[in-house]
Formats: structure tokens, sequence, C-alpha cells
């Protein structure tokens, strides 16, 4: 009897000092454990809560002014933005001026000029950055024009009346010795009628921006590009640099949504960036977006559409090109060239 009796103390004792053991070395520090596939998976980026992404209402327009955009609009569709745009692709600049006044739009793309001028109407925007520089060409059904000189007695068939185009043009023949009213036919029609006019050769010149220019030259190989507006303004010898396109915001979203105005400057930078380095892919997202039509053309024009970026102060450079407009006629900058308010300088 005491030998099993020992025997059974010895083996409680063994088990007690077993389970103390097991105890002390939970204390101890221990490896992390290996990352499972899910766990990596985990890691990867996702979208960004819904609640933590500022709304803002962004509206761009159809044709070189918007094809930065859209890598942005792709990024916001899948939910990787930083702020959760509410996207309008617009047709027209005045459809987007009454939904600034209004606020139904916060941040849009708009012509230099038009935005000065909404500027110097009711002074409730500010402009973000330039966006756009000269995307305008003289097209010819031929081969008789090569300088503003050669537009004398003809008749040229053209889109944008009351916009950069039509005072840059007006600018740029008084500056090769023509009068706009008298020495050039100058019949204004929607971008649309001028294609179909120098596609179906009807017509033998035209003035149009990319990427209707493009789609013209696509689709009849007699049409070359005659005059590119760009060397034609540093011939004249005119001040600034020929800037199109730009992006403006409302004066109170800026100041009630700092921070989404910031996220909307780095994320737009960023897709420019991208549109221009990757043309084969952006050209899908562009025609996706609804700001060009087709593939191809989107793919053609890309390179051409002179795609910038410019904030802060260097968007001050603008005030020469639109000296040049104020010279050609005040109300086409809204009666003054803008004071330094209209600039958003953080």
């Amino acid at each position: 009897m005491k030998f099993r009796t020992w025997t059974a103390l010895a083996l409680c004792a063994a088990l007690l000092t077993a389970l103390l053991s097991g105890c002390g070395g939970n204390t101890q520090p221990t490896a992390a454990p290996t990352p499972s596939p899910t766990q990596d998976a985990a890691s990867a980026p996702s979208p960004t809560p819904e609640a933590e992404r500022p709304v803002v209402n962004l509206a761009m327009l159809n044709g070189p002014t918007g094809m930065g955009a859209a890598k942005l609009i792709a990024d916001n569709a899948e939910g990787t933005t930083r702020n959760d745009y509410q996207v309008e692709v617009a047709a027209q600049p005045t459809d987007l001026t009454g939904k600034l006044a209004t606020g139904e739009v916060d941040i849009a793309a708009l012509p230099t000029n038009v935005a000065a001028n909404l500027y110097n109407k009711a002074g409730n925007i500010q402009m973000l950055a330039l966006n756009t520089l000269g995307v305008l060409y003289i097209l010819e059904n031929g081969d008789t024009v090569h300088s503003f000189a050669d537009l004398a007695g003809k008749t040229l068939y053209a889109t944008g009346q009351g916009a950069n185009p039509e005072y840059v043009l007006d600018y740029l023949l008084t500056q090769n010795g023509l009068d706009p009213e008298r020495d050039v036919d100058i019949q204004w029609l929607t971008s649309e009628e001028v294609q179909a006019k120098m596609v179906s050769g009807e017509a033998a010149l035209a003035m149009l921006p990319v990427p209707a220019a493009t789609a013209v030259m696509m689709q009849n190989s007699d049409v070359r590009a005659a005059i590119d507006f760009n060397t034609a303004w540093e011939e004249a010898g005119a001040e600034g640099t020929f800037t199109m396109g730009c992006v403006v915001a409302r004066t109170e979203f800026i100041q009630e949504n700092p921070q989404a105005v910031e996220n909307f400057l780095e994320e737009y930078a960023a897709s420019i960036d991208f549109v221009k380095n990757n043309p084969e892919t952006a050209a899908l997202l562009v025609v996706e977006a609804g700001i060009v039509p087709k593939e191809p053309i989107a793919l053609a024009a890309i390179p051409q559409a002179n795609l910038v970026c410019i904030t802060g102060s260097d968007m001050l450079s603008i005030r020469d090109y639109y000296a040049v407009l104020y010279a050609a006629d005040p109300d086409s900058i809204g009666g003054a060239n803008p004071d330094d308010g209209f600039f958003y300088l953080p």
C-alpha cells in the first residue's frame, strides 16, 4: 500500500510541475505568426470608406479641357479617391456657369476667358489650376494656306464664337495685317457642323480644336493641319502662353472644404500625369468618361491636347494672355484683367 501511495504522489507532483511550467511559458514574448494569404490581401489598397470621403460636385467639359480628368473619374468610380466626386461631363461652358452660381457644382473646368468673365461679374470663384494650353488649328482641304496672311479673301468655317477661339483668331489675323471683319469671311458654326463640312469636302478651310481637328483628319485624309495656333502665337510675338483651359471652384466651397480642395489638386495632377504618360490606357478611360466619343480619336488626340497642371503662383503668368484678350475685346474677360483674388494661392 505504501508503494502505491508514494507512486501516486510522485505522479501528481510531476503533473503539477508540468502545469506550472506551461503557465509560466505564456508570459514570454513570442514571434509574430507568419501572415496568411488572407492577411496579405487585407493589406492591399482598398476603397476609402464612404463616410471618410468628402463629397465634391465636379464638372468637366468634353474635349481637351476634360481629358486630363479621365483617370480621376475612373478611380472615383472604384472608390479609391480621397474625395467622393459626383461627376458631370458637359458639352458647353454655359451648362456649368449657372450651376457654379447656384452651388450645384463645386469645381468645374472652363475656358480661361469664361472663368475670368465669371469672376469679374460675380466674384464667387477662384482659379485652382491651368489645365490646357493651345489646341487650335487651321485645317485645310488642300495645300494653299501656310500662314494667317494666306487666309485673305477666303472663307473660314469656325467654332468657338464668344470664347478663346474667336478672340485669339481675331488677334492673330490682326497681327498678320488682316481685318477679321473685312478680309476673311468667317462663318461661325457648331463644332459638329464644321466637322461635317470638312469631312465631306464641302468646306476648304476650318478652325477647330483638338480632338475635333483630329477626328476630321482621321476621316478625310485630304485634310491637313495648315496652321498650329501655338506656333502662330509665338511668331506674332504675343506675351504670355496661349492657355485655353482651367479649373475653378466656388470661393465658398474652398473656404469651407480646404482639405477636399487639396485632395482634388493632388488627385487631378496625378490624373493628368497618367493620361499624358499612358495614352493607350487613358484613351479608353477618356471614352468611358464621355469626354471623347471614340478610342482611336482619343488616342491620337492625347499627345496633341497640351495637357498641363499649373497651380499656385505659376498661374499668374496667364495675366499676359488675358492682356492680349483684353486688347482684342475688353468684354472677352469681363472688362478687366482679374486681380489677385481670382487665383487660389494657399
